[in-house]
């Protein structure tokens, strides 16, 4: 019997042994999502990834080589001049003037702009056909291409053109050259970008004046607070987001303005009194043939314009979350 039971507790022991641990699965199971994290990466992602290194990194890298050179396609060879191009326009007015001309437009039409912008938006958040016929009305400059419009405000501007002539039939003998006085080019071109731009900011304020709820206004209504109270306490706070998308968008697009002052004013009247930055480097690159120097003006542009508008990104952001 002792034998027996000896045999069964053996047996049973025998019966109850554990099976034999195997290594876990989980890094080989992380492992294959990795993979197929990057196969989807690869699939979707590399031609997208390669088409914007063709079109913008590609292109930036080679203009930051061309800055460091004295390239000329037309007096070979191209020899390496290191930072010489950038000590340069340091030290050139005409390039000073051209920085001064392009920030006095930015800053023109991005505050004008969200000012007319602003107000016409305010005055079309209405209900009826009407008010939708208008914001399409007030958009259409924006899709038109910035050769249009600035033939077509060419002609209304020019000396003898349609405001000068009904100005003088007014009787008013001696009309401002609005393109043609130094004083007056700058702004006169400022204020065309300024039309055209205009309508992107009513619909971006519209989109942001419909998100703001009813009941925010009928709450401050209550207390007793009237149109402009509401607007300042209610209304303009919950604009932020619309204000930071116009501000940018605004600052990086007027900064590289090119083609109202080819059309309108080629740089003038006078020395380079309406010349910008975008316009001065196909000057100098195309028409100079000096594609050292024109790679430099560009990546100075390009550094003013990236830490620029990354600044007031950051300011109007810490002023959204404050609102």
């Amino acid at each position: 019997m002792t034998a027996t039971h000896t045999r069964t507790s053996a047996g049973g022991r025998r019966g109850r042994q554990r099976p034999t641990a195997h290594p876990p699965r989980h890094g080989r199971g992380r492992s294959a999502r990795r993979l197929g994290h990057l196969a989807h990466f690869g699939l979707f992602g590399l031609p997208s990834l390669a088409l914007y290194a063709c079109i913008v990194l590609i292109p930036i890298g080679i203009s930051v080589y061309y800055s460091l050179t004295n390239r000329n396609p037309f007096n070979p060879p191209t020899q390496w001049v290191g930072a010489r191009n950038y000590q340069n326009l340091a030290t050139d007015p005409d390039f000073w003037k051209v920085l001064t001309n392009t920030i006095v437009i930015t800053i023109f039409v991005t505050a004008a702009s969200n000012v007319i912008g602003l107000a016409i938006a305010v005055l079309l958040d209405r209900r009826g056909w009407l008010y939708n016929a208008l914001r399409g009305v007030f958009f259409t400059p924006v899709v038109l291409s910035g050769v249009v419009v600035s033939v077509i405000w060419q002609a209304i501007l020019t000396d003898d053109g349609l405001l000068n002539s009904t100005l003088r039939g007014l009787g008013i003998s001696d009309p401002p050259g609005w393109l043609s006085d130094p004083d007056l080019a700058l702004y006169t071109l400022s204020w065309i970008v300024t039309w055209q731009m205009a309508g992107f900011c009513v619909v971006v304020y519209l989109a942001g004046l419909q998100g703001v709820p009813h009941e925010l206004y009928e709450a401050a209504a209550m207390d007793g607070a009237g149109p402009v109270a509401r607007f300042r306490s209610v209304t303009w706070p919950l604009l932020a987001p619309s204000v930071t998308i116009n501000t940018v968008m605004l600052l990086i697009s007027t900064f590289k303005i090119y083609d109202q002052v080819q059309v309108i004013t080629n740089g003038g009247p006078g020395d380079g009194t309406t010349s910008t930055i975008a316009f001065d480097v196909i000057q100098t690159g195309l028409v100079g043939n000096r594609i050292g120097v024109s790679s430099a003006i560009a990546v100075v542009m390009l550094v003013f314009v990236a830490i620029v508008s990354t600044v007031v990104l950051q300011l109007l952001q810490r002023r959204e979350v404050k609102a």
